[in-house]
């Protein structure tokens, strides 16, 4: 999905997540859902926040496996890869990356090959069903 680089695109893509969560049998009060739905808020606020190159878009892709949850948001800056790192404790912001290391199994970037920006990632191992192998 493709999304306007802005607040009000941001907030689209929390909703169409958790949507879309929902019509994959993750409702949306689900731990699951909330889950991926908080690390698509905190990804595409950053892609807006400092991902954004004027005219640009964002892109959300969302993946299901069979115990895997993924998400992922290429915007079209590569200069300047997120890492996390020690907000200042009175601050408002740079929070949003411990929050995806504290929520994802695992999450990463990587630069896009045929393309200027980058895509960053995470991922989320959904429980095993009882009775599966």
């Amino acid at each position: 999905m493709r999304f306007t680089s802005t607040p009000r695109g941001a907030r689209l893509a929390r909703r169409l997540t958790s949507h879309r969560l929902n019509e994959w049998d993750h409702p949306y009060t689900s731990p699951a859902n909330e889950t991926v739905t908080l690390i698509t808020a905190e990804l595409t606020a950053n892609a807006v926040r400092h991902g954004h190159v004027p005219g640009r878009d964002f892109h959300l892709r969302l993946a299901e496996t069979e115990n895997v949850l993924r998400v992922e948001v290429t915007d079209t800056r590569a200069e300047k890869l997120p890492t996390p790192g020690t907000p200042h404790p009175d601050g408002e912001s740079g929070r949003g990356l411990l929050l995806v290391e504290a929520l994802a199994d695992d999450w990463g970037v990587a630069l896009r090959p045929a393309a200027p920006g980058k895509t960053v990632w995470a991922e989320l191992r959904l429980p095993t069903p009882a009775g599966a192998p």
